[in-house]
């Protein structure tokens, strides 16, 4: 590097000022501020997240490891007297497994979630493509849709019991009116129909969670894909299948996956309706734990029948994920 007298001798005189060279500068201890910035924006993280994860620990985690807990232990009513509750590990487990009730049990939830998912899964996506079109009141309707959603379970349970009583009910007199039956069928009495009766209800309580949904991906498909298969012919049902189907598949993955999981969990329209019967024709694993638990203070064996039912909506659950993934890639 030349120095100052050089350049004085070569250059006549010297410069007014030298600019210092940048690699001078950055030669230097970096600055601080950043890091200091780090740190604040560090506990402004933990403090959004540690309220979250808190929530998520005391009313999801604790509960799960709590029912894991009490299903290896003989947890009953003397417990809470007591404060002991032996050990037993898998043997309630055992209890599950050869109980008389596990298969039935275990069948009608599949039949139950099947049927309930069918159901509301055609009515859901026939209704969300009818809404689709402009016509008078489209929205009043689509609004009254809502109803059975809006609901409680409850006063929905009810109703439908008083509508499908096989002496007083609504639906067998209208049925033995217009000559469609001849007797009145015992829709909640009769072990043959009871589960049916329970699935139909169950529909019509999960229609609206489909149409809400399934309406909102049809709302994301241009209209400008339909003008265009039109110019090619394609319309009506060539048009739901070649352009409507396939944009709407993300969608229709994720109903699907989230209606196993919460028709795999339904209580609350099995006990308004059967409690679980008739002769037990309406037994579900969430109405086998439930009765164990709060019916025959058997926590213990209330909680392996539960895990079982979380085993299984655990498996829909991963399903679930990767199919939100999937859809948000595409």
């Amino acid at each position: 590097m030349a120095s100052v007298s050089t350049l004085t001798t070569r250059g006549g005189s010297p410069p007014d000022s030298i600019e210092a060279h940048p690699s001078l500068e950055s030669a230097g201890t970096p600055p601080q501020a950043p890091r200091r910035r780090r740190k604040p924006e560090r506990i402004t993280k933990l403090l959004f997240i540690v309220p979250a994860a808190l929530y998520i620990f005391a009313f999801f985690a604790f509960p799960v490891i709590k029912n894991i807990t009490m299903s290896l232990q003989e947890y009953t009513t003397a417990t809470f007297f007591t404060g002991e509750a032996p050990w037993v590990g898998f043997a309630n487990y055992v209890t599950v497994t050869s109980s008389s009730l596990f298969g039935p049990a275990f069948l009608n939830t599949a039949l139950f979630t099947a049927g309930s998912l069918l159901g509301q899964f055609v009515i859901g996506i026939a209704l969300a493509v009818f809404f689709r079109r402009r016509f008078p009141l489209n929205g009043f309707l689509r609004s009254l849709m809502l109803l059975p959603w809006l609901l409680p379970v409850i006063v929905s349970s009810a109703t439908w019991r008083s509508i499908l009583d096989q002496d007083s009910g609504i639906l067998n007199q209208f049925l033995t009116s217009i000559g469609v039956i001849q007797s009145p069928i015992g829709w909640l009495s009769d072990p043959n129909v009871a589960l049916l009766s329970v699935i139909l209800v169950n529909i019509w309580v999960g229609i609206p969670f489909n149409v809400a949904l399934l309406y909102g991906g049809l709302q994301d498909i241009p209209e400008e894909l339909y003008e265009a298969g039109a110019l090619d012919g394609a319309t009506g049902w060539k048009a739901f299948w070649h352009i409507t189907w396939p944009n709407l598949r993300p969608v229709v993955s994720v109903v699907l996956v989230l209606g196993v999981v919460y028709t795999l969990k339904v209580l609350d329209v099995i006990l308004g309706l059967t409690n679980g019967g008739p002769a037990n024709a309406t037994q579900t694993l969430a109405v086998r734990s439930y009765q164990e638990s709060f019916v025959n203070f058997e926590f213990g064996v209330g909680s392996a029948w539960s895990n079982v039912l979380i085993l299984v909506s655990l498996v829909f659950a991963v399903l679930y994920l990767r199919s939100n993934r999937r859809a948000v890639d595409e």
